[in-house]
């Protein structure tokens, strides 16, 4: 597991802190908790499995304190959401983010990332022309990844 530098957890709570002055709100003891496990988490992360290892740490945060906090740190900019056509929505860091796509796969949920070929140079002149305004862009794949493909049986069979 990769260890976070201190100095981009400075400025990450630095966003933090600026976020939260500009919207009226306090630096809490849940917030602090929160940020503190955001930044020590590694890929995609819920909020359930966010809440659970808070629960499992036993660091007394709820779970509307787990969403709510997910919430500003979405609105400072330190993390991004993404929803991976499921029912709940995953995270992850800005930080050290270079833009990329997912793949994922359908029936053991592991995600794949592979690098933005800069598809929006294509598609950004042509909704532009049309007046629309893009404000973000996400590309998703789902199938099957090797090591399920090479188990299921229902596959080999075709």
């Amino acid at each position: 597991m990769k260890k976070v530098n201190t100095q981009i957890i400075h400025n990450e709570r630095a966003k933090l802190l600026r976020y939260l002055s500009k919207a009226g709100l306090r630096v809490s003891r849940g917030r602090d908790v929160i940020f503190d496990q955001v930044m020590n988490l590694h890929g995609h992360f819920t909020a359930e499995e966010l809440a659970k290892e808070c629960l499992q740490k036993k660091l007394k945060v709820s779970r509307p304190t787990v969403f709510r906090v997910l919430h500003d740190l979405l609105e400072a900019g330190i993390i991004r959401e993404t929803a991976f056509g499921d029912k709940h929505r995953h995270f992850e860091h800005v930080y050290d983010e270079k833009p990329h796509h997912h793949a994922q796969c359908v029936r053991c949920h592991k995600f794949i990332e592979f690098p933005d070929r800069k598809e929006d140079e294509v598609y950004h002149p042509y909704l532009e022309k049309r007046g629309f305004k893009i404000l973000g862009h996400e590309m998703h794949f789902y199938g099957i990844c090797k090591e399920c493909y090479s188990h299921a049986e229902y596959f080999r069979r075709s």
